[in-house]
């Protein structure tokens, strides 16, 4: 355990009530789905599909599903959590994996394969920031819980075998619906964000997207304290010490968003079975994940070997 009290689980003293009745909605929320064929992407070795399905407030939003072509049903599968922005995840050598089935969906009603360049204008990192119900992130987390519940609900995926993953964004949130969902069953989570936040900001904040966090909170009364409340509901460190499933987590020697010291913490507060993946580079892909963490999964879930 880190001696620097910033670098430790944090939890508000009613964060598991919090959390409890956040997944409840998620989790009564009718399911609600379709999927139909699509031509505008192919992926060898995957038949991609389009889906979509009914959010935690009733709308709808759209995604795909990769089908390896030499398996037909009952796959073990992940649902892929994108990184920070706007843009959809493409399945591509990342988001899938060999002999398994994978899913991923746009936050934002965005179409499956939309794509967009990053700016700070069109960041949603301070987006009701004031209040943990009202932060984007919530409703963000509940949609992912669904999108576990409607994964585990195609005839192609083996329902006891769903795994959570992704880079960043996607990394931090594999982990927060690992320590809530009853559907996945093991996490892989690359460079998780959101990590130690009063360690963060301890320092001075230079970087997008983060930035526009303290740029907003600069603009109201008592602005970054009520950041820093409702950070806590989220801080991935916080869901980690509530993750009781076997868990990969890596990260970044030279990672300046999602630093290493705060990927370890996050390590560290995890309970179940769990690995420590150090990478050379810095927030960004390694191509190492590929195998490795197809690998992980693969054993966790079910005891399966690739």
């Amino acid at each position: 355990m880190h001696s620097d009290p910033n670098l430790q689980p944090y939890l508000p003293e009613d964060f598991d009530q919090f959390w409890e009745r956040v997944s409840d909605e998620a989790a009564k929320s009718r399911l609600d789905y379709a999927r139909k064929t699509q031509t505008a992407h192919e992926l060898p070795g995957f038949r991609i599909e389009l889906i979509e399905f009914r959010d935690v407030s009733g709308g709808r939003l759209q995604g795909w599903i990769a089908i390896p072509r030499e398996r037909s049903v009952r796959a073990p599968a992940f649902l892929w959590l994108p990184p920070y922005g706007r843009e959809s995840s493409l399945p591509d050598e990342y988001s899938t994996r060999l002999g398994m089935v994978s899913m991923s969906f746009n936050f934002h009603g965005y179409s499956a394969f939309y794509k967009t360049p990053y700016s700070p204008s069109e960041g949603y990192f301070a987006q009701g920031v004031e209040d943990p119900n009202t932060w984007v992130f919530k409703t963000m987390t509940q949609n992912a819980l669904i999108a576990a519940r409607v994964l585990q609900a195609q005839i192609e995926a083996d329902e006891d075998r769903i795994a959570a993953a992704g880079l960043s964004q996607g990394g931090g949130m594999a982990i927060w619906i690992g320590a809530h969902s009853k559907v996945i069953r093991c996490v892989a989570a690359d460079l998780p964000f959101l990590s130690c936040m009063p360690y963060v900001f301890s320092k001075p904040v230079y970087r997008y997207p983060l930035k526009e966090v303290t740029d907003y909170a600069a603009q109201i009364p008592l602005g970054m304290e009520r950041a820093a409340y409702t950070m806590s509901y989220f801080d991935t460190v916080n869901h980690a010490a509530r993750l009781a499933k076997p868990s990969l987590v890596s990260y970044g020697l030279k990672d300046p968003a999602c630093r290493p010291e705060t990927v370890r913490a996050v390590y560290e507060a995890i309970s179940a079975p769990k690995r420590l993946i150090e990478y050379q580079g810095g927030h960004d892909w390694d191509e190492g994940m590929i195998a490795t963490n197809r690998d992980w999964m693969l054993e966790k879930m079910n005891g399966m070997r690739p």
